[in-house]
């Protein structure tokens, strides 16, 4: 077979193809990317093309276009849109291998014990105007490192919740207000993890010693701008109640205003009308949390739930760097492949910024010999048969 061709970077993609899990080639063929297609006959070729539109952002005809003056195969956009198709399994398990093989454990936690601690959010995902498809992404993000470790693309039918994941014993889970339900949280600690949520005055029941209703609104007011709460509450479960612990803190008057004025606009939106109990909320900031006192104070309970913020930062970077944003495509399977091909060259990029934090004086890491026979073997042959 015709030996590849690639431009004079050729070191910087076969750098780049060390970052992948291992059998990646074997995969195109296994998952369907691959069906005896005589213009991919190898997968690095497909990868490659793909790569050119969802790293670069190039339209599939430009991709096209490219693919044929840089002399790696020619190939009509629309025999690219049937590829990137079929490539959909594909993307997903590489992202998900380039996940477990690069992303850091988790170190000693943040702050001291041995936990994981988990930012958990969701965002939806669509094609600019009224008739375009529309996903949701459930990401979750590890402090302090910020990177990714589980992620799921869904119907935005499918709401955000912490059962959408994976817990591990001393996974620590942390979310907004969207995520105090009790049977997820209950999930959580029967799964060995830790909670810590946001909540409302009304979306998690809560008891106090005695099992009766804890009296939320009634414990708030009593704090003022240097004390902070923590009570012993309850949380509802057979066959006995769940310890947990309230901490709170009284907010500035400007953090208080803005949240009530935002308040205000969401309920004039629903065409609700806002009760006095919830505009009085807004002067606060209240978690539940199954962290034990003795090693976690409300001060670094609270602290913790700041950094609830940088899976925002993630959302944000996903949308502008990687145009994640604007879903442009509209058929169901050929959107779900593009959303999967970018969250690849999202973790990529994690993997590559991960290793440059390591110094190898050579500039890139060293394969392990049965891994390198492999690579060699593969461009040697220049198919998978």
């Amino acid at each position: 077979m015709k030996k590849l061709i690639f431009p004079e970077n050729a070191d910087d993609w076969q750098f780049l193809l060390t970052f992948l899990p291992a059998g990646w080639q074997e995969q195109a063929k296994a998952l369907g990317a691959i069906q005896r297609s005589r213009k991919f006959g190898h997968p690095e070729t497909l990868l490659r093309i793909l790569f050119i539109h969802l790293a670069d952002g190039c339209s599939l005809r430009e991709t096209a276009v490219r693919a044929k003056h840089g002399n790696i195969v020619d190939i009509s956009d629309v025999a690219l849109i049937k590829r990137l198709k079929a490539a959909g399994a594909w993307l997903q398990w590489m992202a998900a291998g380039v996940m477990e093989k690069w992303v850091e454990k988790q170190p000693e936690a943040i702050f001291g014990d041995k936990l994981r601690i988990r930012l958990i959010d969701g965002t939806t995902v669509q094609e600019p105007g009224s008739t375009g498809s529309t996903w949701r992404i459930h990401y979750s993000i590890l402090l302090p490192s910020l990177q990714c470790n589980e992620v799921q693309v869904t119907s935005p039918k499918v709401g955000e919740s912490f059962k959408r994941f994976t817990v591990q014993p001393g996974d620590v889970f942390l979310g907004d207000r969207g995520y105090a339900h009790r049977d997820a949280l209950l999930y959580v600690i029967e799964g060995g993890g830790h909670v810590l949520v946001r909540i409302n005055l009304t979306n998690l029941p809560l008891l106090d010693e005695h099992g009766a209703p804890f009296p939320l609104l009634e414990s708030l007011r009593t704090l003022t701008g240097t004390r902070l709460g923590d009570w012993e509450v309850r949380l509802p479960a057979e066959p006995r109640p769940i310890p947990g612990r309230l901490c709170a803190l009284k907010k500035n008057k400007q953090a208080a205003e803005r949240a009530r004025l935002q308040a205000l606009r969401g309920n004039r939106k629903k065409g609700h009308k806002v009760r006095p109990e919830t505009l009085e909320a807004c002067e606060y900031t209240f978690v539940f949390t199954t962290l034990p006192a003795d090693a976690f104070s409300p001060a670094k309970v609270l602290e913790m739930y700041r950094g609830r913020w940088q899976i925002e930062i993630v959302f944000k970077r996903l949308k502008s760097l990687l145009g994640l944003g604007h879903l442009k495509k509209t058929d169901v399977a050929l959107s779900k492949a593009w959303l999967q091909g970018k969250l690849l060259v999202a973790f990529l990029i994690e993997a590559l910024i991960a290793a440059a934090e390591r110094f190898f004086p050579w500039g890139y890491p060293l394969l392990a010999q049965k891994e390198q026979m492999s690579v060699e073997r593969n461009l040697s042959h220049g198919s998978l048969g």
